[in-house]
């Protein structure tokens, strides 16, 4: 059976780092159970073995790289290590399994549903893992998209990480340690993991061994994933993946006119909504169910209808937090989308370039070709930059709309 860092891909560096860490940590743990007294109870270290003990390991991580790297892979499979019976990462002990399935009960994830992560959230978090671990060994928050943290959850976060609990280690993943993505001060008091993008090769090796995908299918969805893994994934098991983005690729030969820029900018945005709405309508339905049924609908007892009626405000928080996820997803889907287009125009422009690199899409590489021939290179870049532009503004709040018809519009008239 493999161990916990098999599905890292192309990221051997990052790997060894982390192996020694918790080899270290799993020393630490060893040395303090030894020097325990004897009337202790097996295990019982007393919650005094501070993480930042043994060379190499400490109580906070940051890791950090580009889309599709593996982010929450690699906090995922550290914590993993840390919990492994062995020290090792085995992948079969219980400590590894229930890690790797999120089950351990000294392991808590934070996987943002909304556009943020708030201090209500944090705190409540921060406060649970003060504890002593269950398991004898240490207390794990691994907090995914850790630059959604707002300021107050940032803060609540930051004093945390300042006066650790002793056997308690903070992971965060991130896009980089950008201020705008982690906070100066936060950045300051962790070990700083970097990932990079792995090779189309390495994606398409872990396609096959893990998910049995024929290997002319993951060579191309490697390839058209410009080295996302869940995205190369997607590609390559989901006919309805291939075809919302063959419907994107098929977007420049659209661009004749105004009128025809702004009728791909709203087949864009009503794609993206559809695919979103698609992914999050069942999860609403059982979570309003579910909370519908556990404040006594449906009941005919004595107060079940004034309880209903004092429900009203939990059900208005939870359609607020769904409004929240799904306007991510919609959000999430736009940006697949605007990927697999700068994938296109920078076919484009190496084309242009006569550059010795293999295109991204090698299924659109005739059209590309055409382009390079009627734009050249200077107009090429000049699309490749709207399509940023446009990610960028996405990013920064810009209403989605309005940036991928000022996207359209330049794409247009180049």
């Amino acid at each position: 059976m493999p161990d916990v860092f098999a599905d890292l891909v192309g990221q051997d560096e990052a790997v060894d780092t982390l192996r020694r860490a918790a080899a270290s940590a799993a020393a630490v743990l060893r040395a303090a159970r030894a020097a325990a007294p004897p009337t202790g109870q097996p295990g019982d270290l007393a919650g005094e073995v501070p993480a930042d003990q043994g060379a190499g390991m400490t109580h906070a991580w940051i890791f950090t790289g580009p889309p599709g790297s593996g982010r929450s892979v690699a906090a995922r499979a550290f914590a993993a290590a840390l919990q492994c019976e062995h020290g090792t990462g085995c992948g079969h002990c219980p400590g590894c399994h229930t890690t790797m399935t999120g089950t351990h009960a000294d392991v808590r994830l934070v996987a943002p549903e909304g556009l943020s992560i708030g201090v209500g959230e944090m705190r409540a978090l921060v406060l649970r893992a003060a504890s002593t671990p269950s398991g004898g060994r240490w207390q794990i928050v691994i907090i995914e998209d850790a630059d959604r943290l707002t300021e107050a959850a940032g803060n609540a976060l930051l004093k945390a990480v300042e006066e650790p609990p002793p056997r308690t280690v903070f992971l965060l993943c991130a896009p980089s340690t950008h201020p705008d993505d982690v906070s100066v001060t936060i950045r300051s008091r962790c070990r700083v993991v970097p990932l990079r993008q792995p090779s189309p090769a390495a994606v398409a090796e872990v396609l096959v061994r893990r998910d049995g995908v024929a290997p002319d299918v993951a060579a191309w969805a490697a390839a058209a994933a410009q080295g996302h893994v869940g995205r190369a994934r997607r590609l390559a098991r989901d006919p309805e993946a291939r075809k919302r983005r063959d419907a994107v690729l098929a977007v420049p030969r659209r661009l004749t006119g105004v009128g025809a820029a702004l009728d791909a900018a709203s087949a864009l945005i009503e794609a993206a909504e559809a695919e979103a709405e698609a992914s999050v309508t069942e999860a609403d339905a059982a979570e309003r169910a579910a909370l519908q049924t556990a404040l006594g609908a449906g009941g005919t007892g004595r107060g079940a209808a004034g309880a209903m009626r004092g429900a009203a405000g939990q059900l208005k928080d939870l359609e607020k937090r769904q409004k929240s996820r799904a306007t991510r997803a919609q959000r999430d889907a736009l940006d697949r989308a605007l990927v697999d287009l700068a994938g296109f125009y920078r076919d484009t422009l190496t084309m242009a370039l006569r550059a010795p690199v293999a295109p991204v899409h090698s299924d659109t590489a005739e059209m590309a070709e055409a382009g390079a021939r009627r734009w050249d290179a200077e107009g090429a870049l000049r699309r490749l930059e709207a399509v940023l532009e446009c990610r960028a503004a996405i990013d920064a709040n810009v209403k989605p709309r309005i940036a991928v018809e000022a996207m359209m519009l330049s794409l247009w008239k180049g």
